[in-house]
Parts: C-alpha cells; sequence; structure tokens
C-alpha cells in the first residue's frame, strides 16, 4: 500500500478530463446507478482498499489547498 504523496501524472491528468469525461457521460445514460453513492458496496474488498488508499496518500495539488 503506497503512502504519502501520488507521483502526478500530466498524461492521466488530460486524459481524465477529455476521454475520462465522455465514458462517464456514456455510462450514466446506460447504468441508473453508475456513479451513485453507496454502490461501492458491491464491490467490497476494492471498496476497503480505495479507502484506505485515499486516506493514506495525497495529491501534488493538495498541497496548495
Amino acid at each position: 500500500m503506497k503512502m504519502g504523496m501520488r507521483k502526478p501524472s500530466l498524461k492521466k491528468s488530460i486524459s481524465a478530463r477529455t476521454k475520462g469525461q465522455l465514458t462517464r457521460r456514456i455510462k450514466r445514460t446506460l447504468n441508473p446507478y453508475y456513479g451513485k453513492r453507496g454502490t461501492g458496496w458491491l464491490h467490497p474488498k476494492k471498496k476497503l482498499y480505495n479507502k484506505a488508499y485515499q486516506k493514506t496518500t495525497f495529491s501534488f495539488w493538495d498541497l496548495f489547498k
């Protein structure tokens, strides 16, 4: 498990703002439960990992907030 600052990636951040945005919009139209709160319990192992990861790491941009 990673701890500390996540390494920033310009390529991934651009991808998330362009292709990712379009992909999420399509998924929302096809699946009414996509992106809703509480649906993480469908995959409990992944939910627990993501929760721990978010608590133990921080973004480069969080330093400026």
